[in-house]
């Protein structure tokens, strides 16, 4: 047998040592990859990494993510505009009784191919907006061992991702982006933490006022109505002190998510301290303004709320609102400290015409 040329054996040296180098570029890339999704501070900031940067580096045709709502992970994360903006395009959420990815979740294996109906590619892909994709890998997301979710990596080559290949540093990097997920779910627990009232789950008084700040902002470049309603329970000491704290406690929580549920998702409701609450209406009137606390008064009168001895507690709610229709732009903080103001002054109004009633105040900047 003959042996090898002194140009063949350079020709495979030179083609070793361009693997060895493409190899030691695309490890780079991911690791650049990898240390922005770690760094994340926002949702916003992963998945700008995940399925913006991530394609181009890597000149794949689409990312797509897949999480089970009912996972911790994401139930931390939900209802954040980050959220919103990247469903149906790159984001579906779902649970992992779905008898279509179930066996998937559980196997914890990645899937490659040519997505098709019958496969877990395809079964994926169905679930997004027209894509165009000849090959795609599915990677099983984890966090703390549990399935929650699958990482989609497609691209128009159909040799790209084909059954075989190793797939090594691309479950590494799927490793990396549970963990970083749950690295921005962990630090989105700890500010809701600081910006909710632990007896309620409500928003508190800090995330109110820096709430308020923003809407009055919106208000004085856009023109939108805004409506501030405040609001408390009436005898609130009476109750504690005839049926203790505990009882007490049971009626705050009865009526802030009475409360809740008259409002849209899209308002802010906050414990603004002791027994009174303040509510922020977006895009209101005057007539949806009174709507919304009308239901409010009528949902407290409704509540049966009992005390320690199985006795019904009587609950009303005093309701106050003010009205915002132009703000001052040079000083927005005015308009902010006026309308609170007016929506207090509300309330007291009501207690002084009897309690368990609504009363509403119009102001100017």
């Amino acid at each position: 047998m003959n042996e090898p040329t002194e140009s063949v054996l350079a020709d495979r040296l030179r083609l070793l040592v361009q693997t060895v180098q493409r190899n030691e570029t695309t490890l780079k890339r991911f690791q650049h990859i990898e240390l922005a999704l770690i760094s994340a501070q926002t949702l916003t900031e992963y998945f700008d990494t995940l399925f913006g940067r991530l394609p181009v580096d890597f000149a794949l045709s689409w990312v797509g993510l897949w999480l089970d709502e009912n996972s911790k992970v994401v139930g931390e994360l939900l209802g954040q505009d980050a959220m919103r903006e990247a469903a149906s395009e790159y984001l579906q959420l779902g649970t992992r009784h779905d008898p279509d990815l179930v066996e998937a979740l559980d196997n914890g294996q990645p899937w490659l191919g040519m997505p098709d109906h019958g496969n877990l590619g395809g079964t994926l892909l169905s679930m997004f907006g027209a894509i165009t994709v000849e090959s795609m890998i599915v990677l099983p997301l984890l966090s703390k061992d549990v399935p929650v979710g699958f990482l989609c990596l497609a691209s128009e080559d159909p040799d790209r991702f084909a059954q075989g290949m190793a797939t090594d540093l691309l479950e590494r990097f799927s490793t990396i982006a549970a963990a970083s997920l749950d690295n921005v779910a962990h630090r989105e627990r700890l500010k809701r933490i600081g910006l909710t009232d632990p007896l309620t789950d409500l928003a508190n008084r800090r995330y109110f006022d820096e709430r308020l700040r923003e809407e009055i902002t919106r208000t004085a470049r856009h023109g939108s109505p805004l409506a501030c309603v405040f609001f408390d329970i009436d005898h609130f000491k009476h109750i504690n002190d005839l049926h203790g704290h505990a009882a007490g406690d049971r009626a705050l929580v009865a009526v802030a998510r009475a409360a809740r549920r008259q409002m849209r998702l899209a308002d802010t409701l906050a414990r603004y301290g002791g027994e009174e609450f303040a509510g922020l209406l977006l895009q209101a009137d005057r007539v949806g303004a009174l709507a919304v606390a009308e239901r409010i008064r009528k949902a407290v009168n409704e509540l049966d709320v009992l005390d320690d001895n199985g006795g019904r507690m009587a609950l009303t709610v005093s309701v106050g609102i003010a009205l915002l229709r132009f703000a001052d732009a040079t000083n927005p903080m005015s308009s902010a400290v006026a309308l609170v103001a007016a929506a207090d002054r509300a309330m007291y109004l009501a207690k002084h015409n009897g309690r368990n009633c609504v009363e509403i105040v119009d102001i100017e900047p």
